[in-house]
């Protein structure tokens, strides 16, 4: 009869202790709570992230481009550096991306200041009220009887005249931009195209909703199902702390209007040819395309297979995502890509030594190194040697073409010994 009171009372104790602590916890976390809610989090958090507000000149970096066409601290004389400010990435980030925003318009100067480009508006029917973006040409692109270079750059930041900007920001204006590609071409007697295939969109501030964001005033007669989902609202806000540490400034949102008939690369490579290419009096059509430029031309290929097909002379590929199964390429255009298009693409290998490709869609040489952003400044001469090539190949088969009828007979032989010949040299490209 002891042992059962013994247990009785151990049973009692043991519950009635277990009852203190949850009580104790539900207090401590009560006091948590509260504490946490006197808390501005977003002026707490301020003190340690600068203002993303930053300079909107070169000048006022304090960076400026050097004769070899480095980015140069102007004090300092040091490269750029990133992380400005140590365990703030996001503020470096913000920097870093409004400097890139300055080497664009830097880059527009050039092109028409050094190169003597000038930039066409698009649509060309725009209206004065509607988003636009624009491209840049060279004055004879249209009239130039007998050359054309196109240049059709990747995704994502970069703007007309650029292939990448981190090489611009960091390596030098040579290997980041296209104007090496442009200055030789001009020398050479090319007339030049330069796309701008990633600016599809103009960015305008959200307006905000009408009576949105305001806490609804605290009241003994709100609703029950109303005061449940503020007070999930609340508990939200609280357990979010270490996001909102993270992100302490609210960045503005935005709302993207398309451009008319540029809404994409794919679209506004579509739309250049259409408006411009196609109508250009150039007997001979050329094409640089890095990476996404290789899937958007290859796009165009299948919308104006005939075109294309009949103007372009050979493209030159650098690092191309481009996928002839996935784009659905049929077999005629394949044909072509074999015998007029090489893809340089990054490889351990020497510049110009033969890749296996994975998909045998047309020739793929390496560039010469790993980095896929540098793949089409070192294929640069080789590029050139390729365009050249196919040129006088060209030229050849249609002299052959133009001679009397008494000498085809003499001469039957001659294509097929040039294009050994063709072929042998492209191999040693």
């Amino acid at each position: 009869m002891l042992f059962g009171a013994d247990v009785f009372v151990f049973c009692f104790a043991w519950l009635t202790m277990a009852q203190l602590l949850a009580q104790e916890d539900k207090e401590k976390t009560t006091a948590l709570k509260d504490l946490l809610s006197r808390i501005d989090l977003d002026e707490l958090m301020k003190k340690d992230e600068p203002p993303l507000v930053f300079p909107k000149t070169l000048e006022e970096f304090e960076y400026a481009f050097n004769e070899h066409g480095q980015l140069r601290h102007t004090k300092t004389g040091e490269p750029f550096v990133f992380n400005h400010k140590e365990d703030l990435h996001r503020w470096n980030q913000k920097r870093y991306e409004a400097l890139g925003e300055i080497i664009t318009q830097h880059v527009y100067e050039r092109l028409e200041q050094d190169c003597g480009l000038r930039r066409q508006t698009l649509p060309v029917d725009a209206t004065e009220d509607e988003p636009k973006t624009f491209m840049y040409m060279s004055e004879d692109a249209l009239s130039n009887p007998s050359r054309l270079l196109i240049l059709i750059q990747g995704s994502g930041v970069v703007r007309a005249g650029q292939w990448a900007r981190r090489l611009i920001i960091n390596n030098d204006l040579d290997s980041g931009t296209q104007i090496p590609f442009i200055t030789r071409a001009i020398e050479e007697g090319y007339g030049v195209v330069v796309l701008n295939p990633n600016d599809n969109f103009l960015e305008v501030e959200k307006a905000e909703e009408p009576g949105g964001g305001e806490a609804a005033p605290d009241g003994s007669d709100e609703p029950a199902e109303k005061r449940e989902r503020k007070e999930e609202r609340e508990s939200k806000r609280r357990t979010d702390f270490y996001e909102k540490y993270r992100n302490p400034q609210k960045e503005k949102e935005t709302d993207r209007i398309p451009i008319r008939g540029n809404s994409s690369p794919e679209e506004h490579t579509l739309y250049v040819w259409d408006h411009f290419i196609s109508t250009s009096l150039a007997k001979n059509i050329f094409v640089v395309a890095h990476s996404y430029g290789g899937l958007s031309f290859l796009d165009l290929m299948i919308q104006r297979e005939e075109e294309v097909k009949s103007r372009v002379r050979a493209v030159a590929m650098t690092d191309s995502v481009h996928n002839v199964w996935h784009q659905n390429a049929n077999r005629s255009i394949q044909g072509w890509l074999k015998e007029r298009c090489c893809n340089w693409v990054s490889s351990p290998e020497p510049l110009d030594t033969p890749v296996e490709p994975m998909l045998p869609d047309c020739l793929h040489l390496s560039a010469g190194t790993e980095r896929h952003d540098l793949t089409s400044w070192r294929s640069f001469h080789s590029i050139f040697r390729f365009f050249s090539k196919h040129m006088e190949q060209d030229e050849s088969v249609e002299q052959d073409e133009e001679k009397e009828p008494d000498d085809r007979e003499v001469s039957t032989a001659t294509p097929v010994s040039m294009r050994s010949s063709n072929r042998a040299r492209h191999e040693d490209l």
